[in-house]
């Protein structure tokens, strides 16, 4: 497995591969790999020839009270756990590399109807920082596909958004939640819980279930449906509830009447841990 630093580096060995008909997967990551990750190095490889995974800590998607510094940044973890998982090279640039002009450069935007809500609502420029971030590294690695996971479901649709307004070249590919027994969508937050708080974080799957099971028994009171939800999370344990919604899956609209993919979404604290989750719905 190739570790590579530079940019330069990067596109000798893309190139090469491109000489010889391959096609290139691309996992991006902020690191600190857990099996939710792997899962979609897995994704990549059935679906690919050669696998890069990027491992970047992105500044520009922190907001002024997220401590960039105190992100968790194991890369010899990393690097072990993707050399087991048969990753042909990590990409792991310095910021430097990656924004040579620091803060002054060209920012990528998406729509602000898919970015001023839910977590944009809460991190004001989070999803600048994520589109600038993810277009760079599209137009360093030239990927085939690039896959992502469902937990960051916002995050999905709004990069979706990009690659069809951008007219780039790239399949993406949503990756379904990785859970653990309980239920609990696996994060890298996760570890930040109690044990008593590991007990309760599973419930905010099952409240969205709830929501499922109620939609697809034919209610379409979804404020409602979303009200009775955050009670539910609020008496299981959870300290605040910052929103539970339904949307449409694809432009993260409101959804009408005859909407058939749609998607509650959840953020809710547990002590300072935010967990997000979601759940599709196809009727």
């Amino acid at each position: 497995m190739d570790v590579l630093e530079s940019v330069d580096a990067l596109r000798s060995s893309v190139q090469k591969w491109r000489e010889a008909g391959l096609t290139i997967g691309f996992v991006p990551t902020m690191g600190n790999l857990h099996a939710g990750h792997l899962s979609l190095v897995e994704e990549a490889r059935q679906k690919s020839d050669k696998v890069i995974v990027s491992v970047f800590v992105n500044p520009l998607q922190f907001g002024p009270n997220e401590d960039f510094n105190r992100y968790p940044r194991t890369f010899e973890a990393d690097k072990s756990l993707l050399q087991q998982y048969q990753a042909d090279a990590i990409f792991c640039p310095s910021v430097d590399e990656m924004y040579p002009h620091g803060q002054t450069q060209t920012l990528v935007t998406a729509p602000e109807k898919m970015t001023g809500i839910l977590e944009g609502d809460k991190r004001p420029g989070h999803f600048d920082g994520v589109t600038t971030v993810v277009a760079k590294l599209f137009n360093m690695v030239q990927p085939d596909i690039a896959v992502f996971g469902q937990k960051d479901f916002q995050q999905f649709a709004v990069l979706q958004q990009m690659v069809e307004d951008l007219a780039m070249p790239i399949t993406l590919i949503r990756a379904p939640i990785v859970r653990n027994k309980a239920g609990l969508a696996l994060s890298s937050r996760n570890q930040y819980l109690t044990e008593s708080q590991r007990l309760i974080a599973p419930k905010l799957f099952v409240a969205l279930q709830s929501v499922e099971m109620a939609i697809q028994s034919g209610n379409r009171n979804y404020e409602s449906l979303c009200q009775s939800a955050v009670q539910q999370v609020i008496s299981d344990g959870f300290d605040s509830v910052d929103y539970i919604q339904v949307l449409n899956s694809v432009s993260l609209e409101n959804p009408g009447v005859e909407d058939k993919s749609l998607v509650v979404l959840a953020a809710a604290k547990l002590g300072n841990t935010r967990l997000l989750d979601n759940i599709l719905v196809i009727m």
